[in-house]
């Protein structure tokens, strides 16, 4: 498999090259976004990785000009910084696969720290699916960057009569992405709290649910504390933790927990799952498995349906890694499996019932 790394730092780029090729990638080198688009065209890369700060060209513009001539799974490196996590779901909206962190501090001290994660992320960037993004989608995300953001916690009158119903999601790769294709067309009445347990670094979420937030009818926010279940809000897990559900005062709650050490994602979609199952009645819990590479959640999803909850995985037509969804419907714990723009209608379908 071919790797084109696209970075401006002569360092990072030889360092980024030395973990690659010693997994046996054969690997190219370009140092800003013009080259990347020369090297994708004449050198026909499986795989980019692309710095998204670079000089004579970046690497968002790069990335458009890519999925335009010649499509290619593209697997962003960031930095850490608020602006760089933004720039990236713009990335992954314009079509990139997945994304890494930069490591902070001294490059050559840090970068073992994420040496497996790169190998793992552009494996399985070379099994993605590529989307295309359609037409006008730049313009699109300019009109997205200048428009008022949205407050983040209006906090609605409770409810007298509440029923602890609840949505979770679990997803991957591709994640980011594919919840901007179902969160966004949910309606600003939809009834039933969501908890989302997207696999996504510490520094990455706050900015993520930002950027869902202003998209959204519903108010998307980060579970960064313990937070009181409330329909008409969107909680995604935060970065750097696992999310989960607990009992306080007689109250259903969402909070962050540390990295469960059993698991190698989060925050892990497995352990959202079983705190679901020891916290809530199965049959009031709709769960939904999206795209993904391994199997987190797999068997905490299939106990909920065996207990008499709902699931979707997603369709291997819609999901840019099938890897999770695959796992879900194998080990026979999919009641539906739908491509991504019918699982909104069908959340709504199941929770006015």
């Amino acid at each position: 498999m071919k790797v084109l790394i696209v970075d401006d730092s002569a360092l990072m780029r030889r360092q980024l090259a030395q973990i690659l090729e010693a997994a046996g990638f054969e690997v190219r080198l370009a140092r800003n976004g013009q080259e990347a688009i020369d090297e994708n065209l004449t050198w026909q890369p499986d795989v980019v990785t692309l710095d998204i700060n670079m000089p004579i060209m970046d690497g968002l513009t790069a990335l458009s000009h890519m999925m335009v001539t010649r499509p290619v799974a593209v697997v962003m490196v960031s930095s850490l910084t608020e602006k760089g996590a933004l720039a990236t779901f713009e990335a992954l909206a314009l079509g990139a696969v997945d994304y890494i962190a930069k490591p902070s501090g001294t490059i050559s001290l840090s970068i073992e720290e994420i040496a497996a994660q790169l190998v793992a992320k552009v494996k399985g960037a070379t099994q993605a699916k590529i989307k295309a993004p359609g037409r006008g989608l730049a313009e699109k995300i300019r009109a997205e960057r200048e428009k008022p953001a949205k407050p983040l916690f209006i906090r609605r009158t409770p409810s007298a009569a509440r029923t602890e119903r609840l949505v979770i999601i679990g997803v991957s790769t591709g994640g980011p992405a594919t919840l901007e294709e179902i969160l966004p067309n949910l309606p600003a009445d939809f009834s039933v709290p969501i908890i989302i347990a997207q696999h996504m670094p510490a520094g990455f979420t706050r900015s993520f649910a930002k950027r869902m937030n202003n998209l959204c009818a519903l108010e998307v926010v980060e579970a960064d504390k313990p937070m009181p279940l409330e329909p008409g809000f969107v909680y995604i897990g935060m970065g750097g933790a696992d999310v989960v559900v607990a009992r306080r005062s007689g109250r259903l709650m969402v909070l962050p927990k540390p990295e469960s050490r059993e698991h190698l994602w989060h925050p892990s979609v497995e352990v959202l799952g079983r705190s679901v199952l020891e916290h809530c009645e199965a049959e009031y819990v709709i769960a939904v498995m999206l795209t993904g590479m391994g199997n987190d959640g797999a068997d905490a999803f299939t106990k909920i349906k065996k207990q008499g909850g709902r699931t979707i995985a997603e369709s291997e037509d819609s999901a840019v890694v099938f890897g999770m969804p695959k796992e879900l419907i194998e080990n026979g714990g999919a009641t539906l499996v739908l491509p991504a723009d019918k699982i909104v209608n069908q959340l709504i379908r199941w929770t006015r019932e």
